[in-house]
């Protein structure tokens, strides 16, 4: 196994580096298999159900994805291009469906690396008593003067190992934060045998990597079972703003910002947002706005959003919308 490659210096050179060391679709790959145990918390903090997660991967597109706890499993496969699955009990919730990208996928796609949409700004973050190298990826909007100043973590957030372009933790306001520990190589690739994800200071779920090893391309785990649905599962739909503003059942209006309103700054902030099975929003993101300040006050109030579950055959599943507000001094 090559050796792990020294933690470059500008921002863009940490996300090249660091992208062929959690390539866990490469065909490279030998065929491997894990078994992931993960803890649930409730609304308010406390211990809820354990399950289990397993993947097994024999080429790029072949592999399966399983979740199990008391109540629920849920099987999905992916065999030379085509997709089954098999569910019994409750529906998958958004966090554990959410655990297989954070362990196999936690880094942005290249388009959203794109120099002409989005800067860099890299600055040490405190991770306990360490100090980490963060990198968040801005996406560019209009000079207003002063007020283009970003606090760290507005925008997507990501942190790594003082040495090594090793991903520590993400986050970003408004959005989840994951944290990475006990990494290990495996064929070469980052894998964290730790995992624990969080909603604003509240832990949602934690998950451990109990064995990680190579297996054969003919396991059995990869036929699909007989019983298994070829019918493309709908995981997420996307609605128009107007619709899930009809969804919403709770609204907090964002507060105008003091330097906005200084700088005669006004317009529309319009955000990328993740409206999971329960109604509550899980991933906000930004896609435009007229500055950093007005951009905060909206992401703040919005993140506090609740939305009826929007029903698909009877069936609540995950909407992906975008959400505009409106700052105008005139009101």
């Amino acid at each position: 196994m090559a050796p792990a490659p020294p933690l470059p210096k500008e921002p863009a050179e940490i996300f090249a580096a660091a992208a062929p060391l959690y390539d866990f679709a490469s065909p490279a790959l030998k065929p491997w298999h894990m078994k992931v145990s993960y803890q649930l918390y409730d609304d308010q903090g406390k211990p809820g159900a354990q399950g289990s997660y397993e993947y097994w991967w024999a080429t790029p597109d072949t592999y399966r994805s399983t979740w199990s706890r008391p109540g629920m499993e849920h099987t999905d496969w992916h065999v030379n291009g085509q997709h089954s699955s098999l569910g019994s009990g409750e529906s998958l919730e958004f966090f554990e469906r959410k655990l297989q990208s954070d362990l196999l996928s936690p880094l942005p796609k290249p388009e959203d690396l794109d120099l002409e949409k989005v800067r860099f700004d890299r600055q040490q973050q405190n991770f306990g008593t360490v100090k980490l190298p963060c990198v968040m990826v801005i996406h560019k909007m209009p000079l207003h003067g002063q007020v283009q100043t970003v606090p760290m973590g507005m925008f997507p957030t990501y942190c790594f190992d003082t040495q090594h372009p090793m991903l520590r933790a993400y986050y970003a306001f408004g959005s989840t934060s994951v944290v990475y520990n006990n990494l290990v190589r495996f064929q070469g690739m980052y894998l964290p045998r730790k995992v624990s994800i969080l909603e604003g200071k509240k832990k949602v779920l934690d998950a451990t990597v109990d064995s990680i090893q190579t297996a054969s391309a003919e396991a059995p785990e990869l036929t699909p079972a007989k019983d298994a649905s070829t019918i493309k599962a709908v995981k997420q739909v996307a609605v128009s703003s107007g619709v899930a503003t009809g969804m919403l059942k709770k609204e907090i209006r964002p507060v105008y910002p003091e330097d906005a309103k200084e700088a005669r700054i006004q317009g529309r902030v319009i955000l990328q947002a993740l409206i999971g099975t329960d109604g509550r929003l899980h991933d906000l993101s930004v896609i435009d706005g007229p500055s950093p300040s007005l951009i905060g006050s909206a992401m703040w109030a919005v993140s506090q959003w609740e939305y009826k579950p929007y029903l698909l055959y009877g069936e609540p599943v995950e909407v992906n919308t975008t959400v505009n507000v409106v700052f105008n001094l005139g009101r």
